[in-house]
């Protein structure tokens, strides 16, 4: 891992004003949006085949004054590959700019973790430690981090033989690595069944499924609550909870709205549901159950700084099942922006509003975070 003190040294020599970059996908439109709303300018990096959203459609058209008049991505720097972006030349081009480089699900998937952790030395706004814990076959994973906070996650259900009742099969997709090859069975011969189906159908490997995490299913509906966590505050003020998303799943969002005579006329493989991400639906929570959702959002922040100081820095997202009586499960773990922030984009949350008292998304709060840390000279306690 690279020394933070030496990540904190560059961006001590960064020139200012410091601009604000993202890998473009995932929620680099609200990060980008947030950084404009706080005066910063923006950086898209962009794979190429791939720029046209950020480089035409939301491009930053600005008077003769620098003031903007529409968009919110000034610069769009393409590469022949994402993972291109941490070549040395790139790095120095970024360090030179002054760009700070907040992390998204994107960077993390098309940027080998071990080159993030290790050679990547441009300032991550944000835990750079963190990102490796989404990958379930780590051996210090999200689940690891969820037991030490004493947080309801689904059981663990030890091989394939065991299942007695409805369960999901987690592994990513066979050739859409950011994606999910994600399947459910209620019994060993219903998961030798779709095994097959889906191996012959190339969406999942031998591989994967070997390392694949098998978990009882938790019934109930889903909300992605979208924190906060603040390291320039006292520790009793650091945590926010910004916004509530749920996830569009296709073809799982398709199959449900057919009737279930409809579903048993569909061919085989089609009955199969795929729990690919394709958009976000926003959400608001019962009031007398945010207690235990801030309470479980503490344990976490406490868990993660004391597992991996510095910890939580920033927005992160616990991906968290609703049972009958209000009380949560936590299934997924983003220590990053979330993949739904998306619908905070111009308009805020909420709850992000509530708090602060004017539009607050999650793009505006890293921006904001940005801003206070140099207003305080403290830059170097927001970033790894």
């Amino acid at each position: 891992m690279l020394a933070r003190a030496e990540i904190q040294r560059l961006v001590g020599e960064y020139p200012r004003p410091v601009r604000i970059g993202a890998v473009g996908s995932h929620s680099a439109l609200d990060i980008a949006d947030g950084a404009v709303q706080e005066g910063f300018a923006t950086v898209v990096l962009a794979e190429k085949g791939r720029e046209a959203t950020y480089a035409r459609y939301y491009r930053s058209v600005r008077d003769l004054k620098g003031t903007l008049l529409r968009g919110c991505v000034d610069e769009v720097w393409s590469y022949p590959r994402f993972r291109d972006l941490a070549a040395p030349a790139s790095q120095e081009r970024l360090r030179s700019a002054g760009v700070l480089l907040v992390p998204n699900r994107a960077l993390s998937s098309y940027v080998p973790l071990s080159t993030i952790e290790e050679e990547l030395t441009v300032p991550i706004v944000g835990s750079r430690a963190l990102l490796r814990i989404e990958e379930r076959e780590e051996r210090e994973n999200y689940y690891t981090l969820l037991d030490a906070a004493k947080i309801p996650a689904p059981e663990r259900l030890p091989s394939p033989r065991e299942i007695d009742g409805l369960a999901i099969v987690k592994l990513p997709h066979a050739t859409r690595r950011l994606e999910r090859g994600f399947f459910t069975a209620a019994s060993p011969d219903e998961f030798d069944r779709k095994k097959a189906q889906l191996l012959k159908d190339r969406v999942i490997t031998e591989t994967d499924l070997a390392n694949a995490r098998i978990e009882r299913y938790v019934v109930g509906p889903v909300f992605n609550f979208n924190f906060f966590f603040s390291p320039l505050v006292p520790r009793d003020d650091g945590l926010e909870l910004l916004g509530v998303d749920e996830r569009r799943e296709s073809s799982l969002d398709g199959l449900v709205r057919l009737p279930a005579a409809q579903q048993l006329e569909l061919a085989e493989s089609e009955r199969i549901p795929a729990y690919t991400v394709v958009g976000h639906g926003s959400l608001t929570v019962r009031e007398s159950v945010l207690e235990e959702v801030f309470r479980i959002g503490e344990r976490f922040v406490d868990a993660a700084r004391a597992r991996s100081p510095p910890g939580i820095l920033g927005p992160f997202t616990l991906q968290t099942c609703l049972d009958k009586d209000g009380n949560p499960t936590v299934f997924d773990v983003a220590a990053r922006i979330g993949g739904g922030t998306n619908i905070h984009l111009g308009v805020g949350h909420p709850y992000g509003n509530a708090l602060w008292r004017t539009p607050m998304s999650s793009g505006r709060r890293i921006a904001l975070e940005v801003r206070r840390a140099i207003e305080e000279d403290r830059l170097g306690e927001i970033v790894t």
